[in-house]
């Protein structure tokens, strides 16, 4: 639906933190399905273990809070010439060592807005199993603030 070149028209994000590869699906206002392809290139593998290359747990959420600023990008426009900032991770809970090969598949939806606050779950999966999840809160404001 977006590709990575369509994903950095909407994200500020660049390499090496840009986390998000491709935009599977997406109802408005709604729901977000994304991917990231994990390789042994990344970066953050030189010292996240040598010898055994894990990804970063806080990476992950990382990545799962840019799909989630995709969607809210997607859903309001309002929002569109304003930067994002998180203001609650919730119940974030590692459940699998993510490594070299896999592939990330984020399912996010919006639960809500309430004064400002976006309220997201978001769950990443790695060949239909959950490896992390969390509950996302993120505001909006002037880039000038």
């Amino acid at each position: 639906m977006l590709n990575i070149n369509e994903i950095m028209k909407i994200l500020p994000h660049r390499y090496p933190f840009l986390l998000v590869d491709k935009i599977l699906e997406m109802e408005v206002g709604k729901s977000i399905v994304a991917i990231k392809n994990v390789t042994i290139n990344e970066p953050f593998f030189q010292g996240h273990f040598p010898g055994h290359p894990v990804m970063p747990g806080v990476l992950i959420i990382e990545a799962m809070a840019q799909v989630a600023g995709i969607l809210a990008y997607s859903s309001d426009e309002s929002v569109r010439s304003k930067i994002t900032y998180f203001v609650g991770i919730d119940n974030a809970r590692f459940r699998k060592p993510v490594t070299p090969g896999d592939q990330l598949r984020f399912e996010v939806e919006a639960i809500g807005c309430k004064r400002g606050i976006w309220i997201f779950n978001a769950k990443a999966l790695v060949e239909g199993k959950l490896v992390t999840e969390a509950e996302l809160k993120a505001t909006f404001a002037d880039k000038n603030s």
